[in-house]
């Protein structure tokens, strides 16, 4: 995957920015990781 400063550059906002969006999609997913994200992906 990519590392968060690398898809800030590519869409012109913060590496913090994308860290916020990325926490609230793993909220809604009810996951605390990457690893945790992809797993529930797998197994749905």
């Amino acid at each position: 995957g990519f590392l968060y400063k690398e898809i800030a550059t590519q869409h012109f906002i913060s590496k913090e920015t994308v860290k916020k969006h990325i926490n609230n999609i793993y909220k809604k997913l009810h996951v605390q990781n990457r690893t945790e994200a992809v797993i529930r992906f797998l197994e749905n």
